[in-house]
């Protein structure tokens, strides 16, 4: 804490609260490139008492930045704003943690711990290969911190073993944490040792290796038999998604409303396509037949299909640069790689990793969804299917430029911690889904064909929401959406299964998209109609404001 941090309430609050976290979560801290010892050594505490302690503990952060936000919090959600600039970014710093902390407690009511093996799992793996896949520490270093992570995976998923409750887990989340526990043998000993370049160093970690694979290997048959046993639901329910839109998003409608908003703009995209499409050589106005055929142009491969990406990204990035959209973080590199094997068992669509904002590197992954190994060639065509050449512009637009990567390096750039750690899907995928929009704008999608590849992605966000909204409500069961995203948007069958069973288990996460598009296009449109900035002006502010929840971004850009 500085010394002025000290003076201000407001940011001494603050600072305590991005401290606790980084603390609490350790390998949230790893991943962001902490070098502290105390968090790049450890998978942390996954007992019963360790999750209870950390739910009572950001009570306490919120009570605090609650009071200094006034009794009744209305300065949070009314945004009074101060004449200072110093005082006003703090407010936003303030309400940004107040949010997330809301969020935090939310999640902890539903005590996540006992339904989701995930909880345990997901950060394990995580802890284990984003610091060697980041490489901002000496290689000797890091693999010390790996040696001291091995072992303590045993524990970590002994004790995801024993706080798993049957009537409360949902058999759904059991089998997706059963996938990916699968993949930790040959993980951690050979993926993971496979990353290091120094062979005396590569064996050390081998040789370790094994205790983890056997705890890995224990935990997927103990699922395989308790998943049979589980009895839980995995649905959201509507009064606490609409908690998170409103309490967490600060959006001010509901899951009812946010239904609706969903299946209008189907409706508006729907009949937008049909006119695209017709112009296609070859095509008509039935568009999904026309992207049917279409995507039967794919990369021969997977290998292919990952060169492809990377001359689609250099592209984007060059167009970007051409048209003056956005300033550049300096020194900022993405690579294109396949995506980890344990992310392929279960994420179906590209994804990203960010850069890790707590060291200089500005360098991200743009992860190409590969097949999990042993895969059919079936489900591999499916996956060339949907990553075909008419869809692959705006995959690397949304994952690569001026998208993810371009976004959070040039975040982390701006050296504000608290709006690096805490940051919402809805802003972080809204703002990949609106900048798709923004180079549609500016000609980026010249071929009609990508164009309609473009819409197909923004369709495609519209069905998620209707699909999420209504899984979570209990108005439409796995199947029914299966069928529905199926129909509605250009999936294979294998793919819209991998989307449903996705939505089961991120609950409002399918929705953030073009929910987050949706606001940022009005903000957009306000600011410019104030005269308040250019459009690469307003890139820059929004995004380089962070990833927040959108009432704070409308008031960060429209201040």
């Amino acid at each position: 804490m500085t010394t002025e941090d000290s003076q201000n309430p407001v940011a001494s609050a603050v600072a305590e609260a991005v401290g606790w976290y980084l603390n609490a979560y350790p390998v949230s801290a790893t991943v962001m490139g902490s070098g502290d010892p105390d968090h790049t050594t450890t998978l942390g505490d996954h007992s019963a008492e360790g999750f209870e302690r950390r739910a009572r503990e950001a009570a306490e952060q919120l009570a605090k930045l609650d009071a200094l936000a006034g009794a009744d919090g209305a300065a949070g959600a009314a945004g009074a704003v101060s004449e200072s600039v110093g005082d006003f970014e703090d407010g936003i710093d303030r309400d940004l943690v107040r949010a997330q902390l809301r969020k935090h407690g939310i999640m902890a009511e539903r005590q996540m711990w006992r339904r989701d093996p995930a909880e345990s799992v997901s950060p394990t793996l995580y802890g284990l290969y984003l610091p060697l896949q980041q490489k901002t520490r000496p290689e000797a270093r890091l693999v010390e911190e790996s040696l001291a992570k091995l072992k303590q995976v045993p524990e970590a998923l002994a004790a995801c073993r024993r706080n798993l409750d049957p009537g409360v887990a949902p058999k759904l989340l059991v089998e997706r944490a059963l996938g990916q526990a699968r993949t930790g043998r040959g993980f951690v000993t050979e993926s993971l040792p496979a990353m290091v370049e120094d062979p005396a160093l590569r064996a050390e970690l081998a040789e370790a290796a094994e205790p983890a694979a056997v705890a890995f290997d224990e935990l997927a048959t103990f699922l395989a038999d308790f998943a049979e046993r589980c009895e839980g639901d995995w649905r959201l329910g509507e009064a606490t998604y609409s908690r998170l839109l409103q309490e967490v998003e600060m959006l001010g409608y509901d899951t009812a409303e946010l239904h609706r908003r969903g299946q209008a703009a189907y409706e508006g995209l729907n009949a937008e396509m049909r006119e695209l499409a017709a112009r296609i050589p070859g095509g008509s106005r039935d568009w999904r037949a026309t992207m049917e055929a279409l995507c039967e142009d794919t990369a021969p491969t997977e290998e292919a299909m990952l060169a492809e990406y990377r001359a689609e990204t250099a592209r984007a990035r060059q167009f970007t640069a051409d048209h003056d959209l956005v300033t550049f973080a300096q020194g900022e590199e993405c690579l294109v790689q396949p995506g980890p094997e344990f992310l392929r068992a279960v994420l179906s669509v590209a994804s990203y990793s960010r850069p890790p904002a707590l060291t200089p590197s500005r360098t991200g992954v743009f992860n190409v969804p590969f097949t999990p190994a042993g895969s059919s060639p079936e489900a591999v065509l499916g996956r060339l299917k949907t990553n075909a050449r008419v869809t692959m512009p705006t995959i690397a637009v949304h994952e690569a430029y001026p998208g993810h990567h371009w976004h959070l390096s040039w975040l982390a750039e701006q050296g504000r911690l608290v709006r690096s750690t805490f940051t919402t899907s809805y802003f972080m995928e809204g703002w990949g889904l609106y900048i798709e929009t923004a180079m549609r704008e500016q000609g980026y999608f010249a071929d009609p064909r990508h164009e309609l590849g473009h819409l197909d992605a923004r369709i495609f966000r519209a069905a998620r929401i209707v699909a999420d909204t209504a899984l979570h409500t209990g108005e439409m069961s796995i199947e029914e959406a299966e069928k529905f995203m199926a129909s509605k948007a250009t999936l294979t069958p294998e793919t819209a299964k991998g989307e449903v069973n996705r939505y089961c288990a991120w609950p409002t996460q399918a929705a953030s998209y073009l929910t987050g598009c949706l606001e940022i296009e009005a903000i957009r449109a306000e600011y410019l109609k104030q005269g308040k900035g250019t459009l690469k002006q307003f890139h820059d502010t929004i995004a380089g404001s962070g990833g927040l929840p959108l009432g704070l971004a409308r008031r960060v850009a429209l201040r």
